[in-house]
């Protein structure tokens, strides 16, 4: 499962590079949590909790039925 999420934040990963950030894979749990880590301008920003939420969980549940959740780590 950990390469499907790979490939899902790969397509994330050029609209969070525009605006200055970037997002890395820490962990994929068996029971479907995701955590992953926000870099660079993604890291310190305000929005940084409904990028993760409203944008990266979002897609990762809508691509990836077996993940549950996407934490910060």
């Amino acid at each position: 499962m950990k390469e499907k999420v790979q490939k899902v934040l790969d397509k994330i990963r050029p609209s969070l590079q525009a605006d200055g950030g970037d997002v890395e894979l820490i962990e994929v749990e068996e029971s479907g949590v995701v955590r992953v880590r926000l870099q660079g301008a993604c890291a310190g920003c305000p929005m940084s909790q409904m990028t993760l939420k409203n944008g990266i969980e979002k897609l990762l549940k809508k691509e990836i039925p077996e993940v549950k959740s996407v934490e910060s780590a």
